[in-house]
């Protein structure tokens, strides 16, 4: 050992002996000697740097394909091989830090500090790296795959890198870590302050996945933010949504648990997907069905049957209370076109090949409005993609509208100026 430390010192002294050999100053001897040792060295950890990198990725990638499991595979792509092989060739500076700046007392301390920053650096970016791995595997797996995994990764960098921090500064200033965490806990009020929204978006994430409020892929509607879209991201500051306009919008993290949201999970896991709209029918279209109207409808094979027994049960009620039709239409009980329009839409939607049959189907009255009586639908389709959700609400409702007029019925629409020309036309 002795002999390699002299044989080491021997040749980075070698340009300076060689030099005062030759009559040259002591400083110029001193200067040129550590320009050359500095170059020489330089030269050669670099090709040993690049040697142990090409074989340590060589043998990482070798390995990967051969390894059955893909995390090791993330490792490569984090750049972890190439961290690694940075060790060495630190390793070797720092060894020759000492005969290189022989001379110069003063920059073999200071770069004997910056090794040592670099190495702690260099344990960071490694870490980080694991971690990187360690959060893109767990999201390939089926338990993961939709957790806030980026939030914890976010949290576990940050306290790797304040460690990190904590031994630098220990290392520039020369106080021990305890003095210097004894500082920072002096000044916790400002470092709350500071990283404020990280703690916030921290405690959201946690909140957010332990009560299993958003996971990444669930469509969420949170007007506020004008989000509208699915979840794409979630992380310490923000969650990002791609809206289906394909725009992107960032929410912050602990807006999920301070502000109000609609998460459309319960929805895409449900067997169905609710349909619910209405169609304002015209009141003064109401009517009572007289036997000629009766004999009309039946030519509509949906409701023949429901008409006859219907019929029947009407007829039997009224004989049996002695209500005499003949008098006025209003006495006894009667059947209208509208209830009868509205039988023909619950037969329609219960033999309606999309909608589910297990979940609620109604056709309902809503309270009478300025516009008409509210004909409400109220279904869910099988399928839930929103295109085909939205092509079979259309089929739905372009059958009910075009069925209306067979009802003798009128939809509601607010008049046009054309309509108000015809009407004067019509009354002249």
């Amino acid at each position: 050992m002795e002999k390699n430390q002299e044989l080491l010192s021997r040749i980075s002294r070698f340009i300076h002996d060689w030099m005062i050999d030759h009559d040259y100053t002591l400083g110029t001897a001193q200067k040129v000697n550590l320009i050359i040792n500095l170059l020489v060295v330089a030269i050669v950890v670099f090709l040993i740097d690049l040697l142990i990198r090409t074989v340590v990725v060589k043998l990482f990638y070798t390995f990967t394909k051969k390894s059955k499991t893909s995390f090791d595979d993330f490792l490569v792509k984090s750049n972890f091989p190439k961290y690694v092989a940075h060790i060495i060739p630190l390793i070797i500076i720092k060894q020759l830090i000492p005969y290189i700046f022989t001379d110069f007392p003063d920059l073999n301390n200071f770069f004997l500090k910056v090794t040592d920053v670099y190495l702690v650096c260099l344990i960071i970016f490694i870490f980080r790296s694991v971690i990187k791995s360690v959060k893109k595997y767990l999201r390939t797996t089926d338990r993961f795959y939709d957790k806030p995994l980026d939030s914890y990764a976010q949290v576990i960098i940050i306290f790797v890198w304040f460690i990190g921090i904590i031994f630098i500064f220990s290392e520039l200033t020369g106080l021990s870590i305890l003095k210097f965490i004894t500082t920072l806990g002096a000044a916790s009020a400002i470092l709350l302050l500071v990283f404020k929204d990280t703690i916030l978006g921290f405690v959201a994430s946690i909140q957010t996945s332990a009560n299993d409020m958003v996971r990444i892929g669930d469509w969420i509607s949170m007007e506020k933010y004008g989000a509208d879209g699915d979840v794409v991201e979630i992380n310490l500051a923000t969650v990002k949504v791609r809206n289906f306009d394909n725009t992107i919008t960032t929410i912050p993290t602990y807006a999920l648990i301070s502000d109000s949201f609609k998460n459309w999970r319960g929805m895409q896991e449900s067997s169905g997907r609710r349909i619910k709209r209405a169609i304002y029918i015209k009141s003064s279209s109401v009517k009572f069905l007289t036997a000629d109207d009766l004999k009309k409808y039946s030519n509509i094979q949906a409701v023949q049957q429901y008409i006859e027994h219907r019929q029947t049960d009407i007829d039997k009620f009224n004989q049996e209370h002695r209500f005499d039709k003949k008098r006025n239409v209003v006495n006894g009980r009667n059947q209208t076109n509208l209830g009868l329009f509205r039988k023909y839409c619950d037969l329609y939607l219960e033999n309606h090949s999309a909608i589910n049959k297990d979940m609620m189907i109604m056709t309902r009255h809503l309270a009478p409005t300025a516009e008409g009586i509210p004909l409400e639908i109220y279904v869910f389709s099988k399928d839930k993609r929103w295109v085909n959700y939205e092509r079979i609400m259309a089929d739905i409702f372009e059958h009910i509208i075009a069925a209306v007029p067979h009802f003798d019925l009128e939809i509601f629409e607010v008049p046009t100026g054309s309509d108000i020309v015809k009407a004067l036309r019509d009354n002249k």
